[in-house]
């Protein structure tokens, strides 16, 4: 949608918040607890749906006209927010939910390296996640929609598109996938404030080194961030978050436009 949406760390963190609320209340009722993944699922939901028309409907679809630099402002504004407010919700003590993380146990691969069998889930759940949406962008009536929407509203409205309508649902797709990260991220760890502000620190290097708006860039930037991080953890621990930063220089100084950047039109 062209807009550096700040305001996703803070989905990220309130879908981790509402998933260990609500998987918790769910299993001290007893219920089956493999299907507290779909409890996770639902977090995930129950966070976009009403954020998705708030935030796009009431504040966003003023802006589209205005700078980029406008609307980045007003997305970091509403983090500052949804921080504090989170706060006041769930207050600052920190929330444990390992029920999920515990159903699979550990396995062990080839080599005799054991791994923790939700870790597995979750790449597994990253690339469906990646694969569904790259296809539906890329290979559905819909998607081209949106496509041409992002690229030219005015001639899309022109032939009958309805635009608001395109861009609540863009806008809710994606406040949907940034709830279900921190959703089914929320059985891995204490989730407790600064949540938010650590992932958009990430997630703002592998935009950058991906290149904004490709999907394809985004899977490549998150496995180059994920391997510095690992490889300064086991080698250079104190310089652990410098690390994202050094990688992202690297790349910009050759690939100022990301490693997959879109292509563009060329003027004559």
């Amino acid at each position: 949608m062209k807009i550096v949406n700040v305001t996703h760390g803070s989905f990220y963190a309130i879908g981790a918040y509402a998933a260990a609320s609500l998987t918790a209340a769910y299993l001290a009722r007893g219920y089956p607890p493999m299907l507290s993944y779909a409890v996770l699922v639902l977090a995930a939901i129950l966070v976009a749906t009403p954020f998705a028309v708030l935030i796009e409907r009431g504040i966003l679809r003023f802006l589209y006209v205005r700078d980029e630099v406008v609307i980045l402002l007003v997305t970091y504004a509403l983090f500052l927010i949804l921080e504090d407010a989170s706060k006041l919700i769930w207050g600052v003590n920190p929330y444990f939910v390992t029920g999920p993380y515990k159903l699979f146990g550990n396995l062990v691969l080839p080599g005799g390296i054991r791994v923790v069998g939700y870790d597995l889930l979750l790449i597994v759940l990253a690339i469906v996640c990646g694969i569904a949406t790259w296809f539906g962008l890329n290979r559905t009536r819909g998607g081209k929609i949106v496509l041409a929407v992002i690229h030219n509203p005015e001639m899309s409205a022109s032939m009958g598109v309805n635009v608001q309508r395109v861009y609540t649902v863009a806008f809710a797709i994606g406040l949907f996938l940034a709830a279900l990260g921190g959703a089914f991220t929320a059985p891995m760890i204490s989730v407790q404030p600064g949540l938010s502000v650590s992932v958009i620190v990430v997630s703002f290097a592998v935009v950058i080194i991906g290149g904004l708006g490709s999907i394809e860039g985004a899977a490549i930037g998150a496995l180059v961030v994920g391997l510095a991080r690992a490889a300064s953890v086991h080698l250079a621990p104190d310089f652990e978050l410098f690390s994202i930063y050094l990688v992202m220089a690297g790349v910009l100084i050759f690939r100022p436009e990301g490693l997959f950047q879109s292509v563009k039109a060329r003027l004559i």
